[in-house]
């Protein structure tokens, strides 16, 4: 995590953090920079990695809350797209659905229920598909 956000695909507006009522950090999302890479085109999108919430404070919403907040300020700095790998049966939940429906592949060996893909903006991905690229900090 200290390597992503100390790497050029670091958003600080796109790092946020839920507390509990004494201040305690209890859930986590990030959405950084990633390139979907074609012959014809590179565009640039959002991944998602982490989003983390401690087991006693889980099914409560606080996910969901981070998620939901994270889009909407991704939206608004004009990001089109995010990507993530993920369950699922708990994303769908945000408007992910499968990346393969773009065209979009991930450079790991992952089910394709589990590679999403959602529009933060209409038509946002519309003409996007190839390869993901990650920060060379996702692998180091």
């Amino acid at each position: 995590m200290k390597r992503l956000r100390q790497s050029d695909a670091y958003i600080p507006e796109l790092s946020l953090v839920a507390e509990d009522e004494k201040g305690t950090l209890v859930g986590h999302i990030l959405l950084s920079k990633v390139q979907v890479v074609s012959e014809e085109n590179t565009a640039l999108l959002l991944g998602v990695a982490p989003l983390s919430v401690l087991p006693d404070y889980q099914r409560k919403g606080i996910g969901s809350l981070l998620m939901r907040e994270a889009h909407k300020r991704a939206s608004e700095l004009g990001y089109k797209g995010a990507l993530l790998i993920g369950h699922k049966e708990y994303y769908p939940r945000f408007g992910y659905q499968k990346a393969s429906l773009y065209g979009i592949q991930f450079p790991f060996e992952a089910p394709d229920d589990c590679c999403m893909a959602i529009e933060l903006q209409e038509g946002g991905l519309q003409g996007i598909h190839g390869m993901v690229h990650y920060s060379s900090a996702f692998y180091e």
